[in-house]
């Protein structure tokens, strides 16, 4: 593979997986309270067609995007996070040439060309929050393995397509199918390592929401984030948003491959998919659905604010597409909340911005915390936990200084 990071930015690597280290996500104190410190404090990179963004990975490249951003209601293209699993994967698509190929159980495979997606079937476009089921992994307790994000493996934005409906409509789906995989066009680097292959139940695939898209924000996907094309199923995990999509299968049973069967599994039936460190869940399922969770964007981790002055709190809030009810905000760690108020909808599969004026009328320390309630009644758990740091959602909090 080419690199898509300079060497230097292989040693920055280096320096970010040790602060990471010794530090993770603050002292002990702020990891112990659930706390993400600002992300701009660690290692921060610039990769091909991106401003400065937090080293995870280099390979492959992973990239976290620095919270100021997230007071956009749509994550700008060059910040956006990136996330692979797989080293091997192309630094260059030639759009004239590429196929994307339909199989399996259908009575007229496809081979598709990027114009004949584009002009052969209904141009749809859907607001939708694509968040890494890891994203805030490096803020539990007990620490976990697997790439250390904080709260920017996440990002909000216009995706425009064609409904993988009709795509498998054209190619005749057999309408007794069980699931259907989806590949993309990077590779392992060893033999040994599985190939990168999601699937989906067919019933989801064929419900007329996924998406296969070849524009984000109104311009070409870039290609650290999928172009020429990415499955976007709104509401569901980013794992199953396979970037650089090029293959598509159509199963009569239950497909099994090591990213479904192994991988990205989390405690079955089981509320916030939580789990006990001393008491693991044995019966396990692929993880799905977003679980609810709001965080706060203004002010920053560790800011200082002046007493008597007035401050507007800013956040996000999202779910897995129910729709946010309401959020609030506590300043005496959960005893009394109030409800902040929200900015009108983008969309049920999209964020939704709260705000909340605040006069700080002491000095010292101020600990705030915030939980989003979802229209389902779904709501944030006090505390949170799974041996792979998935879906992580505990109520946020923030600690800041008042002078």
């Amino acid at each position: 593979m080419k690199t898509l990071l300079s060497s230097l930015q292989c040693f920055s690597y280096a320096l970010a997986l040790l602060s990471f280290l010794l530090f993770g996500c603050g002292s002990d104190t702020e990891q112990q309270a659930g706390r993400p410190t600002s992300q701009d404090s660690v290692t921060m990179v610039v990769a091909e067609g991106k401003k400065p963004m937090r080293l995870v990975t280099d390979r492959p490249p992973n990239l976290e995007t620095p919270i100021r951003y997230f007071r956009k209601d749509f994550t700008p293209n060059d910040v956006f996070f990136v996330r692979w699993h797989l080293s091997n994967m192309p630094t260059a698509v030639n759009p004239d040439t590429f196929r994307l190929r339909i199989s399996g159980n259908v009575k007229a495979p496809l081979e598709l060309s990027l114009d004949e997606l584009k002009n052969d079937f209904e141009q749809v476009s859907v607001n939708a929050l694509c968040v890494c089921a890891g994203n805030a992994r490096s803020c539990l307790q007990p620490r976990v393995a697997g790439a250390q994000w904080v709260n920017g493996g996440m990002g909000n934005a216009r995706w425009t397509g064609v409904r993988l409906k009709d795509v498998l409509a054209k190619a005749k789906a057999d309408a007794r199918s069980v699931a259907v995989s989806f590949n993309g066009m990077d590779d392992p680097p060893l033999e040994t390592v599985p190939d990168f292959v999601k699937s989906l139940p067919f019933a989801r695939a064929n419900d007329g929401e996924v998406i296969i898209a070849y524009e984000m924000n109104g311009e070409p996907l870039p290609l650290l984030n999928g172009y020429p094309l990415k499955l976007v199923v709104p509401g569901w995990y980013a794992t199953y948003w396979v970037g650089m999509l090029n293959d598509i299968r159509v199963y009569a049973d239950t497909f099994h491959g090591y990213w479904m069967d192994k991988a990205y599994r989390v405690p079955k039936g089981v509320s916030n998919a939580n789990e006990s460190p001393d008491s693991l869940a044995k019966d396990l399922e692929p993880i799905s659905r977003i679980a609810i969770r709001s965080i706060f964007v203004s002010p920053e981790p560790d800011s200082v604010l002046t007493k008597g002055t007035r401050y507007e709190m800013e956040g996000l809030a999202f779910d897995g597409g129910s729709g946010i009810a309401r959020v609030e905000i506590s300043t005496d760690d959960g005893k009394s909340w109030t409800e902040t108020r929200l900015d009108p909808s983008l969309g049920n599969y999209s964020w939704r911005r709260w705000r909340f004026p605040y006069t700080p009328a002491a000095a010292g320390k101020l600990r705030m915390l915030v939980r989003a309630t979802g229209v389902s009644g779904e709501t944030q758990p006090l505390k949170h936990w799974n041996r792979s740091g998935y879906a992580r959602n505990e109520i946020e909090s923030l600690e800041l200084t008042v002078r």
